[in-house]
């Protein structure tokens, strides 16, 4: 992974919200959904799963080529059908799309 700035890819960063006793179950969620969907589809970059010291939070940072082919993933059956999964797993989900400014 690199993040560099005017690169023209698109970032985004999700964060689930779950508890101690779901956190596992979520991540293991995730990381199957890495491997097997999500790395597969064409603009795909890279990714990073994070977990707090609490258990209590996962944060997602990854990367593509453009913004279209990260919402023509979420739209897929596969990955809706995942996403289903996952939200009943956490409290709140958020992806949020950024652009890099810095890099220190």
């Amino acid at each position: 992974m690199q993040v560099t700035k005017n690169s023209g890819h698109q970032t985004v960063i999700t964060t689930f919200e779950t508890t101690p006793g779901m956190a596992h179950d979520l991540m293991d969620a995730l990381q199957a959904a890495y491997a097997e969907v999500v790395s597969t589809f064409p603009g795909f970059i890279s990714a990073a799963l994070h977990i707090n010291d609490a258990q209590t939070r996962i944060a997602n940072y990854s990367q593509w080529e453009k913004r279209e082919d990260y919402q023509a993933m979420l739209r897929s059956d596969e990955m809706r059908r995942r996403n289903r999964e996952i939200n009943g797993m956490c409290k709140n989900f958020e992806p949020v799309m950024y652009e890099v400014e810095g890099i220190y």
